[in-house]
């Protein structure tokens, strides 16, 4: 069963999240991963968006279910495998050779907010959907490398309110504090908006990808150095 597709606009690739709340687990992660490559091997692509087939949720971030049963069941590897992925996928984003933009239709919890923050622009739609980060509330330490991507889109200050208080901000908080970079007040609206942004791209895929490189470099360091050492000992936390 598929979990998400892969089509086109022109020159614009849209990956859709079709599974109801998109909750991340290792199935997802891996689909995501292969949506993404997939994309980035058509050479005429400019602009990729991420967007979400339902009308509730973008993405409400890790699969507890999925997670607890893997804990439960002795399933480390699996978990490792998936925090490795997500990992890989904030990764192959940040260093993607065009625009990736959210195209935010809903709730956006936790890991879905990292996905967010891993493309270069967020847009939402004002009139339904809430961003927050419930493992404070949940007793689910943050992997030490994901608040480096976070940063890199999310001004430290709100970040420290978001995770520190779990309360959930709407488009409009989100936009003033500069994480969504454009609202809409319908799905119409925001479909179109996020379209016509995307197909104002024709950059050299080779210069953006450095450009990210470069510009995301402390956030790409972090996963790569920070995150292994913490999802290898994973064994110890479980």
């Amino acid at each position: 069963m598929s979990l998400m597709n892969l089509r086109n606009d022109g020159k614009v690739a849209i990956i859709s999240m079709d599974n109801g709340k998109n909750a991340n687990n290792l199935m997802f992660a891996q689909e995501l991963l292969g949506r993404l490559k997939q994309a980035e091997e058509n050479k005429t692509n400019k602009a990729l968006i991420l967007a979400s087939s339902d009308e509730k949720n973008w993405s409400q971030g890790i699969d507890v279910a999925w997670l607890m049963g893997s804990i439960q069941s002795g399933k480390s590897d699996d978990v490792k495998t998936f925090l490795s992925t997500m990992d890989e996928i904030y990764s192959v984003m940040m260093q993607y050779p065009m625009p990736v933009i959210a195209a935010i239709n809903g709730h956006t919890f936790g890991n879905g907010v990292v996905i967010a923050a891993a493309c270069d622009f967020r847009f939402m739609r004002s009139d339904r959907g809430y961003v927050c980060f419930p493992e404070v509330d949940m007793n689910i330490p943050f992997v030490p490398g994901l608040i480096d991507v976070i940063l890199k889109a999310m001004p430290r200050y709100k970040f420290n309110e978001m995770i520190l208080t779990g309360r959930r901000l709407g488009a409009e908080e989100l936009s003033k504090a500069n994480f969504i970079d454009q609202t809409f007040d319908s799905i119409e609206t925001l479909n179109d908006g996020v379209m016509a942004f995307a197909k104002t791209f024709n950059k050299s895929r080779a210069i953006f990808a450095e450009h990210k490189r470069r510009l995301h470099k402390p956030a790409l360091d972090a996963l790569a150095e920070k995150n292994p050492p913490v999802i290898e000992a994973l064994d110890i936390l479980l």
